[in-house]
Order: C-alpha cells, then structure tokens, then sequence
C-alpha cells in the first residue's frame, strides 16, 4: 500500500503530506495549512526568481512575476532563429535580454561542428538567450558591418549592443560559459 502513495512537501508550509497516487489530479489539500498541494516553483531563467505556479496553469503561457520573460519554454522557442540582412535589427537589435548570433556558411566544416551544439544550447537556455543563425554568403552586409572575417563567429549581444565575439569551433563548455556571463547581468 506504501507504493500507491506519494509524499508531496506543502510549499506553503513546508508540511510532508502522505497522499494517494489516484488523488493526485484532485487537487490534494495540504493536512496542516490547507494549501494546495499542485502548485511547483519554476525558476526565470532571465532572472533567477522563483515563481510559483499551479500545475494546470503551464499550458498559459506563464510569466515571471518580477521581469516578465517566459516561464515555460514551447519546443519552437528552444531552436535557433534564421535571421538576414533584412530582420537583422528587429531580431537581434531590438530584441530585450541576450542573443548570440552564429555567423556561419553551408560550406563551412567548423561551422556544422558547431551547429549541434548550439542547437543543444538554444534549447537548454530558451526563454534566457535567443540564438540566432546568421549564413554570411547570403547576408554580407552584416556581416561587413560587425567585421566578420573568420568563420564560425559568434556575437554576443546585450539589450541590442555587441558585449563580445568568439571566433572558431569552440567547445561547448567555453561557449556556454560566454552565454551565462551575458545571461547573469539580465
């Protein structure tokens, strides 16, 4: 019988409730301080603050109650984004928070090396930093304007200002500590 239940932490208390794994989509009240016992804490990825939130309310969109970023990421916001010449300044620019751009060409070895990576990245930061692609053959006036002469480079971007760039393959581990130095002073 042991098995058939589950022990749910009140957050309002702090209280273990004992509660039967069938009752658990009944909205389980909690013993001591009648708390509901659906709600979870989801941290912003853009500013750290925990949110509480009841768990049937995922599916609205939710959004941090100090700086209003995404809560729960969709699986279209957690992939790169094609960006041009043309889309440059409203996806990058004029973006709020952090982008890093991917300078790269279809022709390019390292930058395919890359690509999975920052795919990897993109997901695992959604809703903290956007990743955006950018293919230098197609879109060379950007490309010019930010001295992209070497490929794979990767701009880093804060509130719409060039903070940094990388140049070549890197691995995973420098390129994400470079996204969380941009991320931590959002």
């Amino acid at each position: 019988m042991k098995n058939e239940q589950m022990v749910i932490r009140c957050l309002n208390c702090g209280t273990k409730n004992r509660i039967p794994q069938k009752r658990l989509h009944d909205q389980p009240l909690c013993g001591k301080c009648g708390g509901t016992l659906d709600e979870m804490i989801i941290r912003c990825l853009r500013c750290g603050t925990k949110n509480r939130m009841p768990e049937n309310r995922l599916n609205e969109k939710p959004l941090c109650g100090k700086c209003g970023a995404v809560l729960v990421v969709t699986s279209d916001q957690g992939r790169p984004v094609e960006v041009t010449d043309s889309t440059f300044n409203r996806e990058v620019l004029s973006a709020p928070g952090s982008v890093l751009v991917d300078c790269w060409a279809p022709w390019c070895g390292p930058c395919r090396m890359v690509a999975p990576v920052l795919d990897e990245l993109a997901s695992k930061y959604a809703g903290g930093v956007r990743i955006a692609k950018l293919n230098v053959d197609e879109n060379p006036l950007t490309a010019s304007r930010y001295d992209v002469h070497n490929i794979p480079t990767m701009l880093l971007f804060k509130d719409g200002k060039l903070v940094n760039s990388l140049v070549g393959a890197l691995p995973k581990e420098t390129i994400e500590k470079h996204i969380l130095a941009i991320m931590k002073t959002n």
